[in-house]
């Protein structure tokens, strides 16, 4: 929908119809708040498709820009402080959003009484597109809004959302994206019941190209955690606090005590070449051995008895990155966070 408002009621159109002379004023109507060294908090009212009469049993308060003339999407330059709530070229956009329950952001709004709100792939019950940020986003509408309401203008606190870009991968960086998707049912309301859908794209752009590691990550440890273990290890089903497969977790904070000379569940790996295989296995705090690091023979394809390739069930890794970890491992295994070190070879 075309028209939208701020929380304070008031409608207005985006920052481009303000004159010169008023933007600061506008930009304080539009919500447009810079907090510290400029983190942008403009957000905007909208329904997420769908007929007027129903796309107001749910409205989200997002810093929506594209199209231009009707947003209802977000694309962000990494770092854009216009978008990117963060403001820092760091691989990752962050924007924030909310949902209102039975909202009256437009005179058009006409139904009230919301029975329930469904965000996808907030299980994680084994869901390969599970993401903790629409697990977060579906704890506050069950906290905040608590459906069944007739409340109007019910709002969540904002869920901060990040999208991280695909890469780098031999100094190329592509966008990442992601799609926020909810469903929200109303009442029994004059003998029927409606339904919503609402959803927002939100695309995370590279803030240069080619992109260097080492401006987005603090260590080779910080890389392979943030691009192989995040994205496609520590995920539901699999190496998450949650499902914890093969008793390892690969989390934040937890996966290098999960590896680091932690010998395999494997019963194979575990009896192998005289029982030294390990998790990730080193010799000294500057040496180690990839050749029996079951890490390094899983991303690869492993022998015989080792259990199945890994990511499970999810394409290779590419052959950069198993570099990566061949040679983090290599040079044993450094995770240090009070002393960030890059391996040569691992900036890529």
């Amino acid at each position: 929908m075309s028209m939208r408002r701020t929380r304070s009621g008031t409608r207005l159109s985006t920052i481009r119809d303000c004159p010169r002379w008023a933007q600061i004023p506008c930009m304080l109507a539009l919500g447009v708040v810079l907090l510290g060294t400029g983190r942008p908090a403009w957000a905007v009212v909208i329904g997420g498709g769908g007929s007027p009469r129903t796309d107001c049993l749910l409205a989200l308060d997002a810093p929506v820009n594209d199209p231009p003339t009707k947003p209802k999407n977000i694309v962000c330059t990494d770092g854009d402080p216009s978008c990117d709530a963060d403001g820092v070229v760091n691989g990752v956009c962050e924007f924030d959003i909310s949902a209102c329950a039975n909202s009256t952001y437009t005179p058009e709004c006409t139904l009230n009484g919301v029975q329930s709100i469904t965000i996808d792939h907030s299980l994680d019950n084994g869901d390969p597109k599970f993401d903790t940020e629409f697990q977060a986003m579906a704890n506050r509408v069950g906290n905040d809004i608590n459906p069944p309401t007739n409340t109007p203008d019910k709002c969540t606190n904002a869920t901060a959302f990040h999208v991280s870009i695909e890469g780098p991968l031999n100094h190329v960086c592509k966008k990442g994206k992601k799609q926020l998707k909810i469903t929200t049912i109303s009442k029994v309301i004059n003998g029927h019941i409606y339904t919503d859908k609402d959803k927002i794209k939100m695309t995370c752009l590279p803030a240069a190209n080619p992109c260097d590691p080492m401006d987005l990550f603090s260590s080779t440890f910080d890389r392979i955690q943030t691009q192989i273990f995040n994205k496609s290890c520590a995920v539901s089903g699999c190496h998450d606090s949650q499902s914890h497969t093969g008793n390892m977790i690969l989390e934040v904070g937890a996966s290098a005590t999960n590896l680091i000379n932690v010998t395999p569940d494997n019963p194979a790996a575990q009896v192998a070449d005289g029982g030294i295989w390990r998790r990730v296995r080193t010799i000294d705090s500057m040496t180690g051995d990839p050749d029996h690091s079951l890490i390094v023979a899983k991303l690869n394809g492993p022998p015989k008895d080792f259990g199945a390739r890994m990511p499970k069930d999810r394409p290779k890794l590419d052959q950069s990155l198993i570099n990566v970890i061949e040679l983090w491992v290599a040079a044993g295994a450094p995770n240090d966070p009070m002393n960030p070190i890059w391996v040569p070879g691992t900036d890529q």
